[in-house]
């Protein structure tokens, strides 16, 4: 691990003067941008003044200069870590998450299958996004928590790890994280993006690979917006000295069938298996082959891995390492509750928001970082967008530990199958729209 450099040789600078100077649109300097972070990562600027800035930052916006001096900052307010003694290449992987998006748990173990490290230092879910540690932790025994030289270890050994970050990794992210989550300024887009790119720079993986969504149930509901936010991640990346790549996919209608998190978990595993929904599969093989392109395995074969065992030997070693069984059974439901087709037609749309809502409210998600989750709760679709169905057919289940919430979610629900008597007029985006690196951008 190497540390940050000292705070206290930093040029002294006056919070309110950068407040008022971001206010009026003037692009600040990179030791500007550094005391600020690193000034209110020690306690020494308040929140509110570091809300105001936000909030600037919110209307303003950041140029790439500001935006790289911001994430670096960032990145520089704990710990790097220096993965360079594993002796194999490295690889990582990031979404801005959606609904049903367990596309890390299978992508992990077939990536690692192949040679590279794996480090993929996870978060929980918060709303109606799910957290890649919750849906794990529905395995029994798995824990979350590893230290950094159990986390070197299980990269040596395993070649694969998912786990949760530790508190020295980018300090000042996890207190403008939660300060942006009460300001309305989480979907700023440079500050999402300094945020996300932190993490991974103060990881030390060499390359990366992007999953940037847009749609109903992702967090940029615009193409446009998301294609800027994946091309200002790659620049960041590149500019860091990490081979990065992002893909433009498709958040209108739930990824896979199973919405919450130990029904995650059991339809990665069928991935795992050879089997599993279309969509899961096309997405984690999409990612999987550029993950491996660019950690130089050349002539990989992601999609035999997933039918031979290779891959699904290497998530049952990654689960055991981290003391999970992975033949234990998974939790199950308390109340489940399906709703059918009330007529004949074609499934022209789901809402993927809706249904992301619909989870959290039954259990699945928290609406504050310290609440619980149920691991049994969720959603089970049964029918995708393009199906044909007959009146009385299972459209959705659902699952929950307390009846109590039943009633409010149908209610919610209402209508977020859309069923139609013939196909829609026009053709939906493709899950994989673009590909974006940093020699397509303009």
């Amino acid at each position: 691990m190497t540390k940050h450099r000292d705070a206290t040789k930093v040029q002294q600078f006056n919070a309110v003067e950068l407040i008022r100077a971001k206010r009026n649109n003037r692009e600040l300097s990179v030791e500007e941008i550094r005391w600020l972070v690193e000034r209110y990562a020690v306690g020494a600027i308040p929140d509110e003044q570091m809300s105001a800035f936000s909030m600037c930052v919110y209307f303003n916006g950041m140029s790439r200069e500001e935006t790289r001096a911001l994430t670096l900052a960032i990145a520089d307010s704990g710990s790097r870590l220096d993965l360079s003694g594993l002796g194999r290449p490295t690889v990582d992987k990031h979404s801005t998450g959606g609904v049903g998006d367990k596309i890390t748990l299978p992508l992990m173990p077939l990536v690692a299958a192949f040679g590279p490290a794996v480090p993929q230092l996870s978060g929980r879910g918060l709303g109606h996004t799910g957290g890649t540690l919750d849906k794990l932790e529905s395995t029994q025994g798995w824990r979350a928590d590893l230290s950094t030289d159990e986390f070197i270890e299980q990269l040596h050994s395993v070649g694969g790890v998912v786990c949760a970050a530790t508190t020295d990794l980018a300090p000042a992210d996890k207190r403008l994280y939660a300060l942006r989550d009460v300001t309305a300024t989480v979907d700023s887009l440079p500050l999402m993006a300094a945020s996300i790119m932190s993490k991974k720079i103060a990881e030390g993986t060499q390359s990366l690979v992007l999953d940037v969504k847009h749609g109903a149930g992702a967090l940029m509901t615009d193409i446009a917006d998301a294609r800027k936010l994946a091309e200002t991640m790659v620049e960041l990346g590149s500019d860091a000295g990490v081979q990065t790549t992002a893909f433009l996919t498709s958040m209108e209608a739930p990824l896979g069938y199973a919405i919450g998190n130990a029904n995650e978990v059991q339809e990665s595993i069928e991935v795992l298996q050879g089997g599993g929904p279309s969509d899961v599969i096309e997405l984690t093989l999409t990612l999987a082959k550029e993950m491996l392109e660019l950690a130089g395995v050349r002539d990989a074969d992601p999609e035999r891995a997933l039918s031979d065992g290779r891959a699904m030997d290497k998530w049952r070693e990654a689960i055991r390492a981290q003391g999970g069984d992975p033949d234990a059974p998974l939790p199950t439901p308390h109340e489940t509750h399906t709703v059918i087709a009330e007529r004949d037609g074609v499934v022209i749309g789901e809402n993927a928001l809706a249904f992301g809502m619909a989870a959290w409210q039954l259990g699945a998600g928290r609406g504050r970082k310290e609440d619980d989750v149920s691991h049994s709760a969720g959603v089970n679709l049964h029918v995708k967008p393009g199906d044909s169905v007959q009146e009385g057919q299972p459209l959705y289940t659902l699952m929950t530990d307390d009846e109590t919430r039943l009633a409010g979610v149908l209610n919610a629900l209402e209508g977020a199958v859309d069923i139609a008597s013939a196909g829609p007029d026009r053709q939906p985006l493709p899950l994989i729209s673009e590909r974006i690196s940093i020699d397509t951008i303009g």
